[in-house]
């Protein structure tokens, strides 16, 4: 069994909510561990597990990301932490997996599904074995308690219920 941690400095993890249904706006987290155990090369029989700290969201802009972290959204201090834990990586192609497991989000955890597009594995310059990954997916923020909502004057929304989720990964072996 190979053992791999995340490698925090060449790893994003972002995530996309339109605002007043017009544009994007970008938030990411911080500070976030990962974890994938595999004995496959090809990653298929990978178990993962992944944690982000709720008070490393940052949407460059501190009013908005106090109210991220506010009750109304991830109440932080209630529920410091977000989570995934893999049910099954599914091999679709030589490059392109379906992730299915549990998101936990506040008191909340739902079964999601996630497409991977495996990047490849290579040696870096210091020796370390590395393998890329790109993660995307989405989520309805309602289903996870993120329940605040605001309409405009004229009948807008200001938050959509769907969020994009979007990771860059880079998993560093272990030993």
């Amino acid at each position: 069994m190979s053992t791999y941690k995340i490698d925090a400095a060449h790893s994003e993890i972002t995530f996309k909510v339109k605002h007043l249904m017009i544009t994007n706006v970008t938030g990411s987290f911080t500070r976030f561990d990962a974890t994938m155990e595999a004995d496959a090369a090809d990653f298929s029989d990978a178990k993962i597990s992944f944690e982000a700290d709720v008070d490393s969201v940052t949407t460059n802009n501190e009013q908005r990301d106090g109210h991220l972290k506010s009750e109304d959204f991830f109440a932080a201090e209630t529920y410091p932490k977000l989570s995934f834990v893999s049910k099954s990586l599914t091999k679709k192609s030589d490059d392109q997996y379906q992730l299915t497991g549990d998101l936990t989000i506040r008191d909340v955890t739902k079964t999601i599904d996630l497409a991977v597009e495996y990047g490849g594995t290579m040696t870096d310059p210091w020796g370390q074995v590395k393998a890329g990954f790109e993660i995307s997916g989405k989520i309805n923020r309602k289903e996870f308690g993120l329940g605040w909502g605001a309409v405009t004057e004229a009948g807008g929304v200001v938050v959509s219920d769907e969020v994009k989720l979007h990771l860059a990964v880079q998993m560093v072996k272990q030993g």
